[in-house]
């Protein structure tokens, strides 16, 4: 087992999803079967405009042959976080995954391969860049916060300290508010059912991350499995009074008992309102799980 790198972008040719599964030919077998039952962190390249840099971490289940294509392999992924915080490849001109440095100091040939390795003091190094809290985005409660961050930059990196880091990665906690500050930002805090934004006194945003798969149901906690919504759009969106199609048509159920006041509290176009970035919409496979199963029609 070990940590490893996964090169991926929006626009890659490979049947990727990277919350669920990576594709990629066998030439990196070798490579990916090293971080079966561990962790990898999500790569955009460089030459992506605008990349993210390490935009997310999660942990690989299995590898199979993809029975679509020959001479390629499906990684199949769980407990995907995006980064709230995504990781630049440099910062102050040196290169975040240190590995990647040769003998003189210089980037080697290995910062081209699609699937790497990656060191523990990398892994820790770039997840605790990607997991830093924004604290006007945490959930809001009148609960005292439970100490769940990860370890300072300057902690000696141990056995027992890594450990603990993965166990986080677990954690739902951790996980939750993870999501929310990636939900929110994706969407400018704004409820997308309403379009209202709403900022409290304590200047944080009235608004829920809203999973739209939910986790029980095996969703993951990536951003095409969230939308931004009100207290009051979140708990009729859960008991399925409303939902969305796939091109985010707001969609009322006919068994709402006061359907003109659900029309009159939506957004008066009947549109959702989309994330900023088209890459982070909700998936339709998604929105489709949540018209089956949970949508009153």
């Amino acid at each position: 087992m070990g940590y490893g790198i996964f090169m991926h972008r929006a626009d890659s040719i490979y049947d990727d999803s990277p919350a669920e599964r990576y594709q990629f030919p066998s030439q990196y077998l070798d490579r990916a079967a090293q971080c079966v039952n561990d962790w990898i962190v999500y790569l955009e390249p460089r030459k992506v405009r605008g990349s993210r840099g390490y935009f997310a971490v999660a942990r690989v289940e299995k590898i199979i042959p993809d029975p679509t294509a020959p001479q390629m392999y499906l990684a199949l992924m769980a407990d995907y976080i995006d980064f709230p915080t995504p990781v630049p490849f440099n910062i102050n001109s040196a290169p975040v995954e240190r590995g990647l440095l040769n003998e003189q100091g210089r980037l080697s040939g290995r910062a081209q391969a699609a699937v790497r390795p990656l060191s523990a003091e990398d892994f820790r190094r770039i997840v605790d860049l990607g997991l830093e809290e924004d604290a006007t985005l945490l959930p809001r409660t009148d609960a005292p916060e439970t100490n769940v961050g990860l370890e300072d930059e300057q902690a000696p990196f141990e056995f027992e300290t890594e450990r603990n880091r993965v166990r986080s990665l677990t954690s739902r906690p951790v996980r939750d508010r993870a999501f929310r500050r990636v939900v929110l930002n994706a969407y400018d805090e704004r409820c997308a059912i309403s379009g209202l934004k709403l900022i409290n006194g304590g200047g944080r945003a009235e608004v829920d991350a809203a999973h739209i798969r939910p986790v029980e149901a095996s969703g993951p906690d990536c951003v095409n499995n969230g939308i931004a919504l009100s207290g009051t759009a979140h708990w009729m969106f859960d008991r399925g009074l409303i939902s969305l199609s796939d091109d985010l048509k707001i969609l009322i159920s006919r068994q709402a008992n006061d359907p003109e006041a659900v029309r009159a509290f939506v957004n008066p176009s009947g549109q959702a309102m989309g994330p900023i970035l088209h890459r982070d919409r909700p998936h339709p496979r998604f929105l489709e799980w949540h018209r089956d199963n949970c949508f009153k029609s």
